[in-house]
């Protein structure tokens, strides 16, 4: 009897070493597969609610925040906070938050909350207006392609593309 209470006791540990060798990988995934500064705050704090809604990029105010994929979201009212944390896949920018453009090209640059674009009710950001006026003339193509290489590099580190 000892010998099978022993054994099941190592599957336990077993099972609670490995378990938790795993919420490290988690996390990294996460973290590198949202665009989001040292605060874990995305789009520079700006709401992207306000994208659809507004038609234009409007700061957020931390006093309404929503937190999804490991990133922190700036609203500029509650409504925008509760339209957001109701369906945050509706309004969180494409690729993380990464440029559109970029990912194309399998690279994860960082974007300016200026350079934005709702094609077909998902929002795209950009590194700047430049790359955005020519991630423009070809956005469904690029698009794309983007949505191709997203699933190969979303986690990968931006260090190492």
């Amino acid at each position: 009897m000892p010998s099978k209470l022993l054994t099941l006791f190592a599957v336990v540990i077993a099972f609670t070493v490995t378990s938790c060798g795993l919420i490290p990988t988690q996390a990294k995934s996460s973290i590198e597969a949202v665009n989001v500064d040292k605060s874990r705050l995305a789009i520079k704090g700006y709401d992207p609610v306000a994208y659809f809604t507004e038609a234009k990029p409007v700061l957020g105010n931390a006093q309404y925040t929503a937190q999804y994929n490991g990133a922190t979201y700036h609203f500029a009212s509650a409504k925008h906070q509760s339209l957001f944390t109701g369906n945050p896949m509706k309004y969180a920018p494409q690729y993380g938050g990464y440029c559109a453009f970029g990912v194309s090209k399998e690279k994860k640059y960082d974007t300016d909350p200026m350079a934005w674009a709702i094609v077909d009710d998902k929002l795209y950001l950009n590194l700047n207006e430049k790359v955005q006026g020519r991630w423009v003339l070809n956005k469904e193509e690029l698009i794309v392609e983007a949505n191709d290489i997203w699933t190969e590099i979303e986690n990968t580190p931006v260090s190492e593309l």
